[in-house]
């Protein structure tokens, strides 16, 4: 079958977003096919995106970036992509609760991770989001927690890493274990230990927003931190990506070419489900250098004309 459009990309934060605005302005059909499930929406203020020296929520920004795409004849739709298959003039993109499937000539994903989170209900994580206690990006917000009291939810080579990451804004970094006790080396502790971070065992829970900051249950009793980081890892949302045969790697992220081509010809990835810096900043350069290189591939099969 004639597939109904050059490129359906799955993913409406800003790696798909960017994409959809180029590839709209480069008169190829587009479909973005979003989830509302991208991590973007959940940032109160960003600070360090650039041309927004007052900030701008990201909500804001991605609702931004969607009318732009709009404007320049993306169509998106709201729903889930369940499977992709290839067929022999594309895949075929089946929508959870759309009974005909789309067809394309190529896919781009955009699905992004997951960050796993602390156990507390999800009424008070949205609040404690919202008002700066629960922080998951110390390289985007650990300029706004300088000198303040902060708590890092981890252990082993990771959370040092975060905990070490943020000793550089703050002298008060405090590792609480998730569990009932840390899983550290020696060499973990003896890096701890020289940066003057405070090592507590868990299990961290009974979390309560108060008028001084995020609180919770540890074994040294209860503690307060003005922002809360939990280094818990993520879940990268590849399993398309993997239905279809494509490599990845580390913990499940995509693998691609330096122009953002996969393993599976016709299929793209671009943003964080992709291994590399996971910030708006990059996922949006790789949003655009996945379309010009879908334009540029199209047009090897077929000549792009007005």
């Amino acid at each position: 079958m004639t597939p109904d459009v050059d490129v359906v990309v799955v993913g409406g934060g800003p790696a798909g977003l960017t994409a959809a605005i180029y590839l709209t302005r480069f008169h190829l059909g587009t479909i973005v096919v979003d989830a509302g499930k991208s991590r973007a929406l959940m940032i109160p203020v960003s600070h360090n995106h650039a041309g927004h020296p007052a900030g701008i929520a990201g909500r804001a920004l991605v609702a931004r970036m969607r009318v732009q795409a709009e404007e320049y004849g993306a169509t998106v739709l709201d729903g889930s992509v369940e499977r992709l298959t290839v067929e022999a003039d594309g895949f075929r993109v089946d929508i959870a609760d759309r009974t005909a499937p789309l067809r394309a000539r190529t896919v781009l994903l955009a699905t992004g991770v997951f960050n796993r989170r602390p156990p507390m209900d999800e009424a008070l994580h949205d609040r404690a989001v919202a008002s700066g206690r629960l922080r998951y990006c110390p390289i985007c917000d650990g300029y706004e927690v300088t000198d303040q009291r902060i708590g890092v939810i981890g252990s082993g080579s990771h959370g040092v890493r975060e905990a070490v990451f943020l000793r550089s804004f703050t002298r008060d970094v405090t590792l609480v274990a998730p569990g009932e006790a840390h899983d550290l080396s020696s060499e973990d502790r003896a890096t701890l230990v020289d940066a003057g971070i405070a090592v507590i065992d868990g299990p961290a829970c009974d979390y309560a927003l108060v008028d001084d900051g995020l609180a919770m249950r540890t074994a040294a009793g209860p503690l307060v931190f003005d922002s809360v980081y939990p280094a818990l890892g993520s879940v990268v949302h590849s399993d398309l990506a993997r239905a279809l045969g494509a490599d990845l790697g580390e913990g499940g992220c995509m693998l691609v070419d330096s122009h953002q081509r996969s393993s599976v010809p016709g299929l793209y990835a671009a943003g964080d489900v992709v291994y590399g810096l996971d910030q708006i900043s990059h996922a949006m350069g790789e949003g655009g250098v996945a379309a010009t290189t879908i334009r540029n591939d199209l047009a090897r099969i077929r000549p792009l004309r007005r």
